[in-house]
């Protein structure tokens, strides 16, 4: 378990913690085909209005990586998938494990080995996700979520830091 400060406008800086899951053994001992890195968090508080900053570097093998909010793992609001194998990100959402229609964005402006940053925006109507180059894609709120409390990321990128503001 990590603590993340978040400041608040007016008060003192109130001390929030996440409970945050990373395998217990070394990615690089298991078997390429489940080196998998993954970083979860279980009680985000992402509220309509805030951003989440996303740092980490992409490996140099990777065929893709995901950044998923929501609820769960069964309910998500954003599914958010660069695919270098394909060259385009795809954006999706889940409810009660049944995958929804996907969104394409052939605009994939970061490659296996960068180190980038991605900015997401959770707006009341939809998720804006800003891209190293300035580039935006959207996504709707398909599910009119106000709050979202479960992220994950995994596949080829490993976070390095994250802020929620």
């Amino acid at each position: 378990m990590i603590t993340l400060a978040s400041p608040t406008s007016g008060q003192s800086s109130p001390v929030r913690t996440l409970q945050i899951h990373r395998p217990a053994y070394p990615v690089s001992c298991l078997p390429h085909h489940l080196a998998e890195e993954v970083f979860e968090i279980f009680n985000l508080d992402l509220k309509a209005g805030d951003s989440l900053k996303i740092k980490g570097k992409i490996s140099e093998d990777a065929d893709g990586f995901v950044v998923n909010l929501g609820y769960s793992s069964s309910d998500l609001a954003l599914h958010f998938n660069p695919r270098f194998n394909e060259s385009v990100i795809v954006c999706n959402s889940k409810c009660s494990k049944a995958w929804q229609q996907e969104h394409r964005d052939n605009h994939l402006s970061f490659s296996k080995g960068s180190t980038i940053k991605l900015i997401i925006e959770f707006l009341a109507e939809k998720f804006q996700v800003k891209l190293p180059d300035g580039h935006e894609v959207e996504f709707p709120n398909r599910h009119c979520y106000d709050k979202i409390t479960y992220m994950s990321v995994k596949g080829g990128f490993r976070v390095t830091s994250f802020k929620l503001d």
